[in-house]
């Protein structure tokens, strides 16, 4: 094998290794997006179910309320 073609492999090697690690920071940053992503997931499931809660407490107070005028 002649030098320039060594040469030439060894630069394709380091670019595929800075390819990599790249591909390796961006794996890391998408992980970190997706646990942020699952923690608000799960802290606006949390507020829905409260909300839904709520709702149907309301409804069975508008209904006890409206059980009593209709008794009037």
């Amino acid at each position: 094998m002649s030098v320039s073609i060594l040469d030439e492999l060894e630069g394709k090697i380091k670019q595929a290794v800075e390819t990599i690690q790249l591909l390796q920071l961006e794996v890391e940053e998408l992980k970190e997006k997706n646990g942020e992503a699952n923690r608000q997931n799960d802290s606006l499931r949390k507020e829905y179910e409260q909300l839904k809660t709520e709702h149907q407490a309301f409804q069975d107070r508008l209904r006890s309320l409206l059980g009593q005028i209709d008794n009037v």
